[in-house]
C-alpha cells in the first residue's frame, strides 16, 4: 500500500449546531453609533415570530470546528486528483496572490469607467489573449462557468440565425460530446439530434448522412474537441465545411483546450463559437459551487450578439460599451467573476506562448505514460493514442473477479488517491477516466499506477477486500443511491 497513507488522530466533529450553549458568542460589537430602528415596524409581516436556530459558539469552538472539518477534506493541495474530464490540476499560489491585490479586489463593481481603467485594461487584454489562443476574433468574459458559456454561445447562435430571418432548431451532437451540451441546447429551446461516432470519432461520411436527414433545419453542430474519449477530431475542418454549406454554425465545447494549447486553434478549423473552462485550462479553482468562469470565444459574424456591456478601447483608455442593440443581454451580474479573470491572466502572462504549449505537451505525455503503465492490466477504451486523459474499462476484471469500477474507485481511497471519474463517458462500459494533467510528477504517476496494479492483484486473490473498500476512512462505503434520493440537507434539533 502507498507509503503516503497512514492512520492518525481524526476528531469526530459534530455539526456546529450541536456545539456551544445559549448566550455564548465569539465576537464583540461596539456601541450602536446610528439611530436605533424599530425592526418590527420596518419589516411588518416579514418580522420573525420566533428566533432562528443559529449556533451560539465561542471563537475557539468556531475556529476549531472548521479546521477539523478541513482535515477531513481531500483536496488538490494534499494529493493527486485524477478526475478525468474535470481537469483537477494544482493551482499556482501566485494566481491567488494576484486575485487578492487590493486595488483589484477592493474595487466596487459599480465604479465609473474612469475610475476602473486598470480593471478594464486587464479584461481587454485577457480577451485578446484568449481569442488569439483559439484563433477567434473576440471573447466575452461574462459567463460564470463552462456550462453557462455553452448556454451563452448557443444564445448567440440562435440570435445570429434570427438576424438572417431563420429559426432553425436542430443541433447535431455526437455521443462523444461533453455531458452538458444537450442541456444547453434544451435551455435554448433547441432540438437535440444525437448520433453515434465510429471508433470514438466523427467521420465526414457519418456527418453527411445525418445532414441529409436534418440539414434543412440545422442550427449547429456541437462538438467537443478533443472529445470525452480523449481523442482529437482530426476531420474538424471538413466537418465545419459540411455544416457551413447547410447554413449551420459550428459550436465547439472547449472544455479540453488544455490538450491542444499552442498545437491547434479551433478557429482555424472552421469553428464559429466555443467556450473555455478557465479551471480546466488556466488553473483557476474548480468545484465547491464557488465562482467560476467560462468565457465565450467567437468569430466576428457573431460579435454583435455577445453579452453586454463590452469592454472597448476609448482613445488611450477603455470603457464599457452598453449600446448593443443586438446583444443577447447580460448573462451575469456586472461583468463576470473578476477574480477568476485575474488568476487566468496571471497564469498566461507567467507562462507565455512557449509555456502554454509546454502545458499541453506535458499533459499529453502524462496521460500516455499512464496508458503505457496500465494498459496490460486494464483494457483501454480505444486503440488510438490519448491526448489529455486515458480511459480504461472494467470489462475484463469484472468478468474474471466480479470486481467492478466502483469497487476499484473505493479501494483507491485506501491507497491515498482520490478516485478517477467513473462510468463516464457512457459509451464505455465500466469506464475509468483518468486525467493526470501537466502538474503531476512522474513519481506521483508511478505511485498511482502501482496502486492500480496492486488493486488488480487484490481483486484476483482477495476480491471481497476490494468489494468492501474503503477500509481506512472514517465512514465505510455509503449507500450513495439512497443519499442522492433522500438527502438530508437541513439540520433540525431533536426538540423541533
Amino acid at each position: 500500500m502507498s507509503t503516503e497513507v497512514a492512520r492518525g488522530i481524526q476528531f469526530n466533529e459534530p455539526c456546529i449546531f450541536e456545539l456551544g450553549a445559549p448566550g455564548r458568542f465569539g465576537a464583540s460589537l461596539g456601541e450602536l453609533d446610528v439611530p436605533a430602528v424599530d425592526v418590527r415596524s420596518e419589516l411588518g409581516d416579514l418580522f420573525r415570530s420566533d428566533m432562528a436556530e443559529l449556533p451560539e459558539v465561542s471563537e475557539p469552538e468556531a475556529f476549531r470546528h472548521f479546521v477539523r472539518l478541513s482535515q477531513w477534506n481531500y483536496c488538490i493541495d494534499t494529493q493527486f486528483y485524477p478526475l478525468g474530464s474535470c481537469t483537477m490540476k494544482y493551482n499556482p499560489k501566485v494566481n491567488e496572490w494576484a486575485a487578492r491585490v487590493e486595488d483589484f479586489s477592493g474595487l466596487h463593481p459599480a465604479s465609473p469607467d474612469h475610475l476602473a481603467q486598470g480593471t478594464l485594461a486587464l479584461m481587454h487584454r485577457l480577451q485578446g489573449m484568449l481569442a488569439a489562443i483559439v484563433g477567434m476574433d473576440e471573447v466575452s468574459l461574462q459567463p460564470a462557468a463552462g456550462a453557462q458559456g455553452e448556454l451563452t454561445g448557443l444564445m448567440m447562435v440562435r440570435a445570429y440565425h434570427q438576424s438572417q430571418g431563420r429559426a432553425p432548431k436542430k443541433v447535431l451532437i455526437p455521443d462523444s460530446a461533453h455531458g452538458t451540451n444537450p442541456a444547453s441546447c434544451a435551455l435554448n429551446g433547441l432540438e437535440i439530434v444525437p448520433f453515434e461516432t465510429v471508433g470514438g470519432l466523427v467521420p465526414p461520411e457519418v456527418l453527411v448522412r445525418v445532414l441529409e436527414e436534418h440539414g434543412d433545419d440545422l442550427a449547429a453542430l456541437m462538438m467537443t474537441n478533443p472529445n470525452t474519449l480523449g481523442i482529437y477530431e482530426t476531420a474538424m475542418p471538413e466537418l465545419s465545411r459540411l455544416v457551413h454549406e447547410k447554413g449551420g454554425l459550428v459550436y465547439m465545447d472547449g472544455a479540453n483546450m488544455n490538450a491542444v494549447l499552442g498545437r491547434a486553434r479551433p478557429g482555424d478549423a472552421g469553428v464559429d463559437v466555443m467556450q473555455y473552462n478557465l479551471h480546466k485550462t488556466f488553473t483557476t479553482p474548480h468545484g465547491g459551487g464557488g465562482p467560476g468562469s467560462g468565457p465565450v470565444a467567437f468569430k466576428k459574424h457573431l460579435a454583435a450578439f455577445q453579452p453586454g456591456p463590452v469592454v472597448v478601447t476609448d482613445g488611450d483608455g477603455f470603457r464599457l460599451d452598453r449600446d448593443r442593440p443586438d446583444s443577447v443581454g447580460r448573462v451575469h451580474s456586472f461583468f463576470g467573476n473578476f477574480g477568476m479573470m485575474l488568476r487566468a491572466y496571471t497564469y498566461i502572462r507567467e507562462l507565455g506562448a512557449i509555456g502554454l504549449r509546454g502545458v499541453t505537451d506535458k499533459a499529453v505525455l502524462n496521460a500516455n505514460y499512464l496508458g503505457a503503465c496500465l494498459r496490460d492490466e486494464f483494457p483501454e477504451a480505444h486503440d488510438k493514442p490519448p491526448l489529455h486523459e486515458v480511459i480504461f474499462s472494467d470489462r475484463e476484471i469484472e468478468t474474471e473477479t466480479g470486481v467492478k469500477t466502483l469497487d476499484i474507485a473505493k479501494r483507491l481511497i485506501d491507497y491515498g488517491f482520490h478516485p478517477p471519474t467513473v462510468y463516464f463517458p457512457l459509451v464505455v462500459r465500466g469506464a475509468m477516466m483518468i486525467e493526470p494533467t501537466e502538474t503531476e510528477s512522474k513519481q506521483t504517476l508511478d505511485r498511482f499506477a502501482e496502486s492500480m496494479i496492486a488493486i488488480k492483484r487484490e481483486a484476483e486473490t482477495e476480491p471481497e477486500m476490494v468489494k468492501t473498500a474503503p477500509h481506512l476512512t472514517r465512514i465505510r462505503r455509503l449507500d450513495e443511491a439512497s443519499a442522492a434520493r433522500k438527502p438530508r440537507l437541513r439540520w433540525r434539533s431533536e426538540s423541533s
